[in-house]
């Protein structure tokens, strides 16, 4: 019995990876899944034992020194930290998990990584074959369960199939829009002996086609778009950073000379002091992209997907302007807003073809207005938020100082609410894959384990996880997982007392009708260093920069919670219901 969401035939390829054991039959289906994971050249699993998948660990017990696991504290953890650990290495991430609640908890992480476009393979135990369908202790149907979260899911109820569909699982989670599979095994299938001939990586899958064809015709139309255009600007994803085109993108705006501005996941694709880097885009984002986007005359996308936080009203976004759309998934183009040429493909692949078509241009007065709003923005929002002059420490100053000392080459992972929309817009970075946070899905409680996955995925820079009080207390188990493997990941709690994201809109939207947002946290010192970890509390402005130092020069995890304003509002912010340009700068001008 097995099910699949969609039917994938797969086309061998000649390649053949050397196995560790020797070519005789009676090989356990748990030992082919060990020698997949060799053969993909997987170096850290991230899971988290039990019942239905014992027989995978009781494989990996004899290749401890192949594959590196780390024992998490839930398995939330263990998906979001393969998350991070993706994110930054660029490789696939891992997944063991049991069945039933094992399999289930991962169900968060997998919308996570899907709507976030993260390749992470999830390997799930499950009952014998002979009990599938009866209700068995610990059985859920993954299968159907995880299907709206997954790029592709499979169930291998018989050992022959595990080289040929993890084969398939990887090539499907790293090829084209990256994304999760799950592949579900029951306990049957792990145990079953079978003539194990090898392992092939799988290269192509019939019915499959993850790079669309690329249309020199629609790269021709958007060249002459670009040449004759007044007004251009660049809108750039995470696309750019999946796709590995950095450098190309890089040369693209340059011969260009177009303004570009980043979504929050398509930060650090280019540095963010590049000169024609104009902020972030998105209802937190820069005065000037979001207030320009309604006066270019072309917009150029390239690698996202125009979500509802970067659009606001569909209705009012961009209505002047002609649209070139730039992406690897065809379904993205035409979704929220209508391409005037669509430029299918592998943007690695059609930017090259693209830069080699358009003029060297520079657009100095159209880039000027960028500037200007962006003094109008430093004026009224951004001089307060980083050097404050009242007493209250804000989140800004602590991204500033942090900038400073790490000289914008740590890899900084964020929680969700304020202090996440705070550090994409002031956090500078140098690198590529280094602004990692849950975009689409907006997960509470990401950033501890995924900070722990960018640990394992780089572990040449820093890794600062920025987290606010609330998130925190979603996933600090994982505080175990630091114990016990000694990551090294800096914690920066910036506590101000509340669910601060949801108590700003209860204040500008809802008449200050705070309604269960005042939020009680325990001593977090004391109990990070319940788990070996040392730490420290600070509230006094004098102690941000040597605090923050203390923490980088410390040899392994720290944590730093910083009491910040209990009432500081996030701005620039379109509000809800209204168009990119009608974004506002302060409270009283809602």
């Amino acid at each position: 019995m097995k099910a699949e969401t969609e039917t994938f035939e797969k086309i061998k390829t000649p390649q053949k990876s050397e196995s560790s054991i020797p070519p005789l039959g009676g090989v356990g289906g748990a030992v082919a899944v060990m020698e997949a994971l060799v053969a993909e050249n997987v170096e850290t699993i991230f899971g988290y034992p039990g019942g239905a998948i014992m027989p995978i660990y009781d494989a990996l017990y004899d290749y401890n020194e192949k594959l590196k696991h780390i024992l998490v504290r839930h398995e939330q953890g263990a998906i979001h930290a393969a998350q991070g650990y993706a994110r930054v290495s660029g490789k696939c991430g891992v997944v063991f998990a049991t069945s039933g609640p094992g399999a289930t908890n991962l169900v968060t992480g997998l919308a996570d990584a899907m709507i976030d476009s993260t390749p992470v393979v999830c390997i799930t135990g499950q009952v014998f074959a002979h009990l599938l369908g009866t209700d068995a202790f610990q059985e859920t149907d993954v299968i159907n369960i995880t299907t709206p979260v997954t790029k592709w899911n499979y169930q291998v109820t018989d050992a022959t199939e595990i080289p040929v569909v993890l084969a398939k699982a990887f090539y499907i989670a790293k090829s084209g829009r990256p994304g999760p599979v799950v592949i579900d095994i029951t306990k049957n299938a792990q145990l079953q002996k079978f003539d194990y001939k090898g392992y092939e990586k799988c290269e192509h899958i019939r019915s499959y086609r993850p790079k669309p064809i690329i249309r020199k015709k629609f790269i021709e139309e958007a060249a002459k778009l670009i040449n004759g255009a007044e007004r251009p600007f660049v809108i750039f994803g995470q696309g750019v950073i999946l796709g590995k085109a950095e450098k190309e993108f890089k040369k693209f705006i340059e011969k260009a000379g177009i303004p570009a501005a980043w979504t929050i996941l398509g930060m650090s694709a280019i540095p963010t002091d590049h000169p024609l880097g104009v902020g972030m885009l998105g209802m937190h984002g820069n005065y000037g992209p979001n207030v320009l986007t309604n006066e270019c005359d072309v917009l150029i996308a390239v690698g996202m997907r125009f979500d509802d936080r970067v659009t606001g009203r569909l209705d009012k976004y961009a209505k002047q302007a002609k649209v070139i759309h730039l992406d690897i998934d065809p379904a993205e183009i035409d979704k929220n807003v209508k391409a005037t040429v669509p430029v299918w493909g592998d943007c690695r692949e059609t930017l090259p073809l693209l830069t080699e078509l358009i003029e060297q241009k520079v657009y100095p007065q159209w880039l000027q207005r960028f500037r200007d709003y962006m003094q109008k923005e430093e004026d009224k929002v951004i001089k307060e938020e980083l050097n404050p002059s009242g007493d209250t420490l804000t989140m800004g100053e602590v991204i500033r100082e942090l900038n400073e000392l790490t000289k914008a080459d740590a890899i900084i992972v964020t929680d969700v609410g304020q202090h996440q929309m705070v550090a994409c817009r002031y956090a500078q970075f140098n690198k590529t894959k280094s602004n990692i946070t849950s975009g689409g899905l907006g997960t509470m409680g990401f950033a501890l384990p995924a900070a722990i996955g960018a640990a394992y995925g780089d572990p040449s820079r820093p890794t600062v996880a920025i987290i606010g009080d609330g998130g925190f207390q979603m996933t600090l188990q994982e505080l175990g997982t630091i114990m016990q493997f000694k990551p090294n990941v800096n914690i920066i709690i910036l506590n101000n007392n509340f669910l601060g994201m949801v108590r700003q809109w209860q204040q500008l939207f809802h008449e200050n009708r705070y309604s269960f947002v005042d939020i009680t946290s325990p001593d977090f010192v004391q109990v990070a260093k319940g788990f070996g970890i040392p730490g420290k509390s600070i509230s006094k402005r004098e102690d941000i920069k040597p605090a923050l130092k203390e923490m980088l020069d410390n040899n392994g995890s720290y944590l730093l919670e910083i009491m910040v304003g209990k009432e500081n509002n996030v701005f620039p912010m379109v509000p809800q219901g209204r168009g990119v340009s009608e974004i506002v700068l302060s409270k009283e001008e809602l």
